[in-house]
């Protein structure tokens, strides 16, 4: 049980903290606050909760204010994991200061970024200096995607100005531009890349400053991608170790999708021909120094044969995949192995490559390890192309083992028992185009194993949790023990101040084309309507589309996902309905969650139909698979309940305070027609509900 001193410590600080804000206490989170701090506090119980807090619940101020005393008193670390960057530093700037300063408590705090958030000075350094021997810029020119032009020039040597005179800390989310995608990448580097303590810009590295104060911090701030990254490495590599630390996982509704990316794996037939044949020509041009430096001329010959056999199989292989995706009679690009077993040929060919990219990790790693210790020894003369040599080792050796991984999950697919795991491969038009997949299909096994088994407890909150009115579609998808606390908070906002309208459509989205046309009729009516309009749509195809029929009419009002960034999008957006001028956001599933537009900036949610998940998602496909095959019905115990959990994120636009009213318009009758639809309805919050249809 949670003892008294800390209950009163809790609410000492809760009180503190609202008294000195002029924060009116909300019983939804007063709610919380207990919850949390009896799932973390109560030694004798599950200290596992999943608890759906509605929209103005005060989640942040709620998790934290409950489980910090909790944690300390138990000497535990706090790491806090959200779902975006820009949460994370919600919290970092704006919420964590202000608990500190109000509440009482004593406590520090740390933001933990992954590598590819923070400038890589050494990577800077070689690229405003040219140097031929900078690691992955002459090799692999097809993934470095360096981008060219003076514009790159300025902003690389900005960058490096910035840093040298400390106006900036290398924190990429902080450079007060927005960076392409290719400079963001040439400016990066990952595990494989990174020369860690033999660095000579190891003193001023952002990446391993913003790492030194995590030790000592009682709270750590992250993302989930990172404590995923972490728990696959084999946890506390990076964070705090698992079994002395709680976890709190805001906007959990998305880890286990979160877990599915990070646990799988796949290959390009164009990039892994190009980095053999590369590899091959950096072993030419090493040759000499590795005889210099006493590796056997077997050892080299022995490298040199399996990169050739290497090459052979992949091509081989990769052209067995381009006869098995074009030996269809429909025109797909794409293929599924049905229960995820593949091709009995492909099996044995995925074998013989696994086993060659074993031989080939097995022959790397000696001479990684003779580079690694050259450097230390190495004069100013050297020091810059041992560096540059062992890089290039480091990420051939985990080019080897993301080979591994997947060609062993294709030639394992016909073994029984196991976590079920889906296969594909698509390809974009040729041989060189050609991609294959193997991805878990239930995160739950994985979570169990990863994370529930190792840590010290764990809470999951969003105003998103329940789907169809509960918890079990959470609990099949998480795995959460089955011993864990289930609650729900009410949000304290109004919902009937938002009026819910389906119009009577006369087409249906199961006929895209005919839906389209009568969007492209009914849209120009009802965008007039609002100042501030967001339109969200599940079909990128429908999405342009709409925008090609309508720019002539609102011209410069149309805000499109894929022409801006989405900092950019919301950023102009606000700075248009500032000006009292209309503005309307085309957006797809990214901007049903995690954006926040009050009052005028959003006024009116407009929905083109059901957030159905696309058919043609191949893990969606093999869980449906599954189901099927056990005689279960996919559809209501899959696909419906994630379509209720993604239209109550797009509703949850609309009212993001109090004061807020406004409209959701939803083009789609099928919510009132069909059994399942209603279903949907149902869970809805209790919004002024127009069905029309």
């Amino acid at each position: 049980m949670l003892t008294e001193a800390l209950r009163e410590e809790v609410r000492a600080a809760f009180f503190a903290l609202t008294e000195a804000k002029d924060l009116k206490p909300r019983w939804g989170q007063r709610q919380m606050i207990a919850e949390v701090a009896n799932a973390f506090g109560d030694t004798e119980a599950s200290s596992f909760l999943a608890i759906e807090a509605g929209t103005g619940t005060g989640k942040t101020i709620a998790y934290t204010i409950a489980a910090l005393p909790v944690a300390k008193a138990r000497s535990k670390k706090l790491i806090i994991a959200t779902a975006t960057v820009a949460l994370q530093e919600q919290l970092i700037f704006k919420d964590l200061p202000e608990i500190k300063r109000h509440s009482g408590i004593n406590f520090s705090y740390q933001l933990a970024k992954g590598r590819s958030r923070y400038l890589c000075l050494y990577k800077l350094d070689q690229l405003i200096q040219g140097s031929p021997d900078a690691p992955m810029l002459s090799m692999y020119p097809d993934e470095a995607e360096l981008p060219e032009g003076e514009e790159a020039q300025r902003t690389h040597d900005a960058m490096l100005m910035a840093v040298s005179d400390d106006s900036w800390d290398g924190d990429l989310d902080s450079w007060p531009d927005a960076l392409e995608p290719s400079v963001i990448r040439s400016v990066t580097t990952d595990h494989s890349q990174c020369l860690g303590r033999r660095c000579p810009h190891i003193t001023g590295c952002s990446f391993f400053r913003a790492r030194e104060g995590l030790e000592e911090a009682d709270v750590i701030v992250t993302n989930h991608d990172l404590v995923l990254s972490d728990f696959r490495l084999g946890g506390g590599l990076i964070l705090s170790a698992p079994e002395d630390s709680f976890y709190i996982f805001d906007e959990g509704h998305q880890l286990a999708e979160k877990c599915l990316q990070h646990f799988a794996c796949f290959a390009r037939s164009g990039r892994t021909l190009n980095h053999l044949a590369e590899s091959q020509q950096w072993f030419e041009s090493k040759h000499t120094f590795f005889l210099e430096n006493d590796v056997r001329p077997e050892s080299l010959a022995a490298i040199t044969a399996n990169q050739s056999d290497l090459l052979q199989m992949t091509r081989d292989t990769f052209g067995l995949c381009w006869s098995l995706l074009n030996d269809r009679t429909d025109t797909r690009s794409d293929l599924r192995f049905e229960f995820g077993v593949v091709q009995s040929e492909l099996r044995e060919g995925a074998a013989a490559l696994r086993d060659l990219w074993r031989l080939n990790r097995q022959r790397l790693n000696p001479l990684a390890g003779l580079v690694e210790a050259l450097l230390e020894e190495a004069d100013a003369d050297d020091r810059e192309t041992r560096e540059a040599s062992l890089n290039d080792l480091q990420v051939m050796v985990a080019r080897a083992e993301g080979q591994m991984a997947l060609w062993d999950s294709f030639a394992e697919s016909a073994e029984p028992g196991g976590t079920p795991w889906a296969r594909w491969m698509r390809h974009y038009g040729d041989e060189s185009s050609i991609e294959c997949f193997a991805s878990p299909i239930y995160a739950r096994d994985i979570l169990s194993e990863h994370v529930w088994d190792r840590v010290s407890g764990a809470v999951m909150t969003s105003a998103t949790l329940t789907a169809l009115g509960s918890f079990e579609h959470l609990m099949q998808q998480t795995g959460l023990p089955e011993d864990t606390k289930l609650a729900r908070v009410e949000s304290p906002f109004d919902a009937s101040r938002g009026r819910f309208v389906v119009p009577d459509m006369r087409s249906n989205p199961s006929n895209p084309s005919e839906h389209t046309d009568e969007l492209i009729e009914r849209l120009p009516c009802l965008l007039k309507e609002r100042l501030g309009t967001l339109v969200l749509f599940s079909s990128r195809r429908q999405l342009q589309e709409l925008h090609e029929a309508l720019e002539s009419k609102f011209g410069d009002s149309l805000l499109i996902q894929g022409v801006m960034s989405k900092a950019e999008i919301i950023a102009e957006h606000r700075k248009r309905i500032d000006q009292n001028l209309p503005s309307i956001i085309f957006g797809l599933a990214s901007f049903a969650e995690g954006v926040d537009l009050p009052g005028q900036y959003c006024e009116h949610v407009i929905i083109a139909k059901l957030p159905f998940a696309a058919p043609d998602n191949p893990i969606d496909a093999a869980h449906a698979e599954l189901l099927e095959a056990e005689g279960r019905n996919a559809f209501m115990e899959l696909t419906v309940p994630s379509a209720s959990l993604r239209l109550l994120q797009a509703c949850g636009r609309l009212l993001r305070t109090e004061s807020d009213e406004g409209v959701i318009t939803l083009l789609d009758t099928r919510i009132a027609s069909k059994r399942y639809g209603r279903a949907i309805l149902e869970t809805l919050p209790r919004f002024t509900f127009d069905i029309q249809s």
